[in-house]
C-alpha cells in the first residue's frame, strides 16, 4: 500500500496545496513495515485545482496523512480513491509509523482561510 503525506523539508507541510513535495511510503501492511520512500515535486499552483489527486492514485497511493486541508480537496482525493486523514504533523516518517501502529485518527479540521485566492 502506499501512502502520500505532503511534506517540506521531511516534515508534514500544513498547508496541502502549497507543499513543497509529497513523500510517498510504500508499506507492508500485513507486518506494519515501511518498504520504500520516494517524493513527488507537488504541482505548480493550489493543490486541488491540479492534477495531483489522479496522479497520486495513479501511482497507488491509497491514504494522504496531512495536516490541514480544505473540503475541496478531501473531496478530490476522496473521489480519485484516496482516503485522507488530517491533523497530522511532524516528521513524515515518524507519522507514517505512527499510522501503521494505529494511532493516528483524522482530526476532522478543515482549514477555512483560503486567502491565495484560488477558490473564489
Amino acid at each position: 500500500m502506499k501512502i502520500a503525506l505532503p511534506s517540506r523539508q521531511n516534515l508534514i507541510d500544513d498547508h496541502f496545496g502549497h507543499c513543497e513535495y509529497f513523500t510517498i511510503f510504500t508499506v507492508n501492511s500485513d507486518n506494519k513495515k515501511i518498504i520504500s520512500q520516494e517524493t513527488l515535486a507537488s504541482p505548480a499552483g493550489c493543490g486541488c485545482k491540479s492534477n495531483i489527486a489522479q496522479t497520486l492514485s495513479e501511482m497507488g497511493v491509497k491514504i494522504m496523512l496531512a495536516g490541514n486541508m480544505g473540503e475541496g480537496a478531501v473531496t478530490v482525493l476522496n473521489n480519485s480513491g484516496i482516503e485522507v486523514l488530517r491533523g497530522c504533523s511532524g516528521d513524515v516518517k515518524e507519522v507514517v509509523l505512527k499510522w501503521l501502529d494505529g494511532s493516528l485518527m483524522d482530526s476532522g479540521d478543515s482549514c477555512h482561510a483560503h486567502e491565495h485566492g484560488c477558490h473564489n
